[in-house]
């Protein structure tokens, strides 16, 4: 994987196609049931082929939380396993997860299996996201951490609540903003994470309102594309009212008399005009 490292287990059972799902499930309660190490082949009685299984680093079938193994298995759309702790996710979630998790009624003593249908890299900066871990260190794209957000509220997952000064993604958003500046603030608008959208916006001054796309500007919206106007036109706004009034004359000295000041005072309203003219927000 390019953007993180998969522990392997061989699984040997009846079929040696790795798309058979049953075949896989059956290998996974076997290895809950014996507590196999990662990374050390479980070999069965009945062998005649192997599955190769790719297990999240992080969250994997040893992972505990507050003692606690791990009681259900979240399954990317490319086949990576993470191992994950029910509780947490019915925490995280206001719907169940949209509506994939099991009911408990289900519970047969194995963790169940969940299938979702984003990539191992998306599910990672979720799953690491509900555990406030950061998921920094695999490198995330701007582009996986945006689908992750929408699939968090596919999820129920608020980022309203996940996404905050004090929580890993937040960092993690705001570390990438600087080379995606109008994205990232499109990100923070779409899901109404204002203070994210402030800090995100210093990022925004030498940014050209007129090159803004009609996709980019219905990402924003209304609100949040006042307040990025509202930044460009006060700062120069605050610009204007630093250079167009020139310094107040002091008393006349020999040096420095009436006729000299009114001379000062021309050269600096058409050096202050020609600076205005050509500002920037970012100036």
């Amino acid at each position: 994987m390019d953007y993180f490292n998969f522990s392997t287990l061989l699984l040997f059972g009846d079929q040696a196609d790795a798309e058979q799902t049953d075949d896989i499930q059956s290998g996974i309660e076997e290895m809950m049931h014996m507590r196999t190490p990662i990374g050390t082949p479980a070999e069965y009685p009945r062998a005649q082929g192997h599955v190769t299984i790719s297990v999240s680093t992080t969250f994997h079938p040893d992972a505990r939380i507050a003692g606690a193994f791990p009681d259900l298995i979240l399954v990317s759309s490319d086949q990576v396993y993470f191992h994950v702790h029910l509780h947490r996710i019915l925490e995280a979630s206001e719907n169940g997860f949209a509506s994939l998790l099991p009911p408990k009624s289900q519970d047969d003593g194995f963790p169940p299996a969940v299938y979702v249908s984003e990539p191992a890299e998306v599910l990672n900066v979720i799953v690491h996201t509900i555990y406030d871990l950061s998921a920094a260190q695999f490198v995330p794209s701007f582009e996986t951490v945006s689908v992750a957000l929408n699939a968090m509220v596919k999820y129920g997952i608020s980022p309203v609540r996940f996404i905050t000064p004090a929580m890993p993604l937040y960092a993690l958003i705001l570390s990438l903003a600087p080379h995606q500046p109008i994205e990232a603030y499109a990100l923070a608008a779409a899901h109404d994470l204002y203070g994210l959208a402030v800090a995100i916006s210093p990022h925004l001054l030498s940014f050209t309102l007129s090159s803004l796309t009609d996709e980019l500007v219905v990402r924003i919206g209304p609100i949040y594309l006042k307040r990025l106007f509202f930044l460009h036109s006060i700062r120069m706004e605050a610009l204007k009212k630093l250079l167009l009034h020139p310094p107040r004359p002091h008393p006349e000295t020999v040096n420095c008399y009436g006729e000299q000041q009114l001379r000062l005072t021309r050269v600096w309203a058409l050096a202050s005009a020609h600076l205005v003219w050509d500002a920037r927000p970012s100036a």
